[in-house]
């Protein structure tokens, strides 16, 4: 999929490396996760890179190990910022050891501004250390997602993590927030630890759990149960269970059209219809149909991390261009909008650089 991605993204952006001005003495830096742990970002990356030219966009990658592989992540973001024409640098996700490249690279320059879309570490830590943080709002999320379950028929809601995720904050309060919703609204609430993907058994192992897990879920509770998970990568074999049992699903982790279902539902996208979002939103229609499941499956309408990707490139261009200074919040905006569509905005508590949204839901 990534290639056809790519591919489509590449013939509809010939214009790709041109002068794009008299601005000649600038450079910005994508860091994304590889295909395996962030194909979207890894995507709209390389469609940034297509579009300005790989003299202005440096894109790199971090390892899919990132828990235990920090040092390189690092290096990966201090050696963007040695090169003196880089003016900004986006990093999504902004896996642990963000903050400390940051931290590291504004010991010899200051004039970089950092955008941080998808956090992992302390909210108002790495508030501190980026110029801009850019993330779903998880907090809301905490409640629009089980309104939504119940407005899909959910009589309980599955909630899969492991101690790694239940150690950020912002999805330690999101579960405790839907927990709270849950009761609220009459919905059964429950906790399910999967195996850790970054842990001995890996992404694999991760995702065999799920496979095996559902089925038995669904036969112990009965098919109105809504399954999330706050891993990518047990998105595809989720999407792939809740269609085969008849189980809800209303929405991944980091919510989007592309996010795990074309490859859970067998959805090829050919190079003239790379980016058509409405393309790919008919074509899980018809599959949820085809199965049966209509009106028990989910997503944004707007993908929400290549949004992020999109919208911190864009702004990174107009800081190093000199267009705009510093974070100008109502320009963040604006090019967010662009980018993702009609979404409520709001600041995480105690910091005014740290911006969460939530689109609008689609259901099939």
């Amino acid at each position: 999929m990534v290639l056809l991605l790519t591919a489509g993204l590449a013939a509809c952006t010939q214009q790709g490396g041109q002068d794009t001005g008299a601005e000649d003495d600038w450079k910005i830096g994508i860091m994304t996760g590889t295909v395996s742990q962030g194909e979207e970002e890894y995507v709209a990356a390389q469609e940034i890179v297509k579009k300005y030219g790989e003299e202005r966009v440096i894109h790199k990658t971090y390892p899919d190990n990132f828990m235990k592989e920090q040092e390189t992540t690092i290096t990966q973001i201090v050696s963007m910022a040695a090169d003196p024409k880089v003016k900004a640098i986006v990093v999504c996700q902004a896996v642990p050891g963000t903050a400390a490249a940051i931290e590291k690279v504004r010991e010899t320059r200051d004039d970089i501004l950092f955008i941080a879309g998808v956090p992992h570490e302390d909210p108002l830590m790495i508030a501190e250390k980026a110029d801009l943080c850019l993330e779903t709002d998880n907090l809301k999320r905490g409640e629009t997602i089980i309104e939504l379950a119940h407005r899909m028929g959910a009589k309980k809601f599955l909630h899969y993590s492991f101690p790694r995720h239940m150690s950020y904050e912002l999805l330690s309060k999101r579960r405790d927030i839907f927990r709270a919703t849950c009761e609220k609204l009459g919905i059964e609430f429950i906790d399910v630890t999967a195996p850790d993907p970054m842990g001995d058994a890996g992404i694999p192992g991760a995702q065999q759990f799920i496979l095996e897990d559902v089925p038995r879920q669904v036969a112990q509770h009965g098919k109105d149960i809504a399954l999330f998970s706050t891993n990518c990568a047990m998105q595809e074999p989720l999407i792939r269970k809740a269609l085969d049992e008849g189980a809800i699903y209303p929405e991944q982790c980091c919510p989007s059209p592309y996010h795990a279902y074309p490859g859970a539902l067998g959805i090829e996208i050919p190079p003239d219809k790379a980016g058509d979002v409405s393309f790919i939103l008919e074509e899980i229609k018809k599959k949820v149909e085809e199965k049966g499941n209509s009106g028990r499956m989910a997503t944004w309408k707007a993908p929400a991390n290549m949004a992020m990707v999109r919208a911190g490139a864009e702004y990174a261009i107009l800081y190093a261009k000199g267009e705009v200074e510093g974070v100008d919040i109502d320009k963040v905006i604006e090019v967010l909008k662009n980018e993702a569509g009609e979404v409520q905005v709001s600041f995480y508590e105690g910091t005014d650089n740290f911006l969460m949204f939530v689109g609008e839901s689609i259901i099939f």
